[in-house]
């Protein structure tokens, strides 16, 4: 099977000595959006021996755009991202492992995964997610490839705990706002450009070539032809990374129980009651309302002016307004909670 790989291993920065490296390594990949599903495509291509990948979210129309992995018939199913970019995965390579994790992205679902990988990449929609990662993966020492893009923009930093500043020392507070894909749209070639950087980083740790990493924290615009670099140093009061660290993002996120989803006009319901709900029977008793969708890992059906979805770890997603007591009434509306 070298052929297959051959070359890549004729990259002289990579050689053999870096494929058997590659197949030993595990990468995890939060979030299998756009840039989630062009990552797992290239550690797949490139023979990375286990790749796990978590996501709480399913296939929309307006994925397919720029979400590579993705089909129509997935759209139409409305199959979680995990599951559609696992099945696709295990067409590209058979020797790969794949772990698929239809689930939200925080501090409980997120420590073992990352405990387990050698390396992470952020492939995330919002800065509470990248916060918990940040934080983490200096608790537990795991390097990891922040990205974003939006627009014909994109940014990204590599972050080695103990080595380099981490995102805190960047960010010292999650931004409020801005830009996203559903406000401000993005065009395909900024989400390849950011993953592309992603991808040659994760591949430089994985092959124990760290001191070919691009420390600084990079921004682009494809459309402007523009390109900067910014180096900053270690902030050693830093909550995250510094002398003391406390993790300030590890206790917060799990408590809350909704949040509005950036720029979607949707909020997601985190309930222990949802788990219990049997989707079956509830599917019967809505069919009287509107049309119902189900499938193994969901329940999806139009109500009001409004579309909800029902997933089995536990969370609704209320399509349809950004206010968080509108969606629990709507939820509380539909099935009784």
């Amino acid at each position: 099977m070298d052929e297959r790989y051959s070359r890549q291993i004729r990259y002289q920065n990579i050689g053999q000595a870096g494929q058997d490296r590659i197949k030993k390594s595990h990468v995890l990949i939060v979030g299998a959006g756009a840039l989630g599903t062009s990552a797992a495509e290239g550690l797949v291509r490139a023979g990375v021996g286990d790749l796990s990948i978590i996501d709480r979210d399913y296939v929309e129309w307006s994925n397919l755009q720029r979400q590579q992995l993705y089909t129509e018939k997935d759209a139409e199913n409305r199959l979680p991202k995990a599951i559609a970019a696992q099945n696709r995965l295990a067409q590209i390579n058979r020797d790969v492992n794949l772990h698929t994790y239809v689930a939200e992205g925080n501090a409980e679902t997120l420590k073992s995964l990352i405990e387990e990988a050698d390396a992470v990449i952020d492939a995330t929609d919002n800065f509470e997610t990248r916060m918990i990662i940040n934080d983490l993966a200096q608790q537990t020492g795991t390097p990891w490839v922040y990205g974003a893009c939006v627009s014909s923009q994109g940014m990204y930093m590599t972050i080695v705990p103990g080595r380099t500043p981490c995102l805190a020392c960047l960010f010292e507070e999650i931004p409020v706002g801005g830009a996203t894909c559903d406000t401000s749209g993005i065009i395909s070639p900024a989400v390849q450009m950011v993953s592309a950087y992603q991808q040659a980083e994760i591949l430089k740790i994985l092959t124990g070539k760290e001191g070919a990493l691009q420390t600084a924290f990079v921004t682009f615009d494809l459309w402007m032809n523009t390109h900067f670099e910014m180096r900053i140093s270690r902030n050693e009061e830093c909550p995250s990374c510094g002398h003391a660290p406390v993790y300030p993002h590890l206790s917060d996120r799990s408590q809350k129980k909704a949040d509005v989803l950036c720029g979607r006009e949707t909020v997601q319901i985190r309930s222990e009651a949802l788990k219990r709900l049997p989707k079956e029977e509830l599917a019967e008793k809505l069919a009287a309302i509107g049309k119902v969708d189900i499938n193994e890992y969901l329940l999806h059906v139009a109500y009001e002016a409004f579309r909800i979805v029902i997933f089995n770890d536990g969370r609704a997603l209320v399509h349809g307004t950004n206010d968080i007591k509108e969606a629990n009434s709507v939820l509380a509306r539909l099935i009784g909670m």
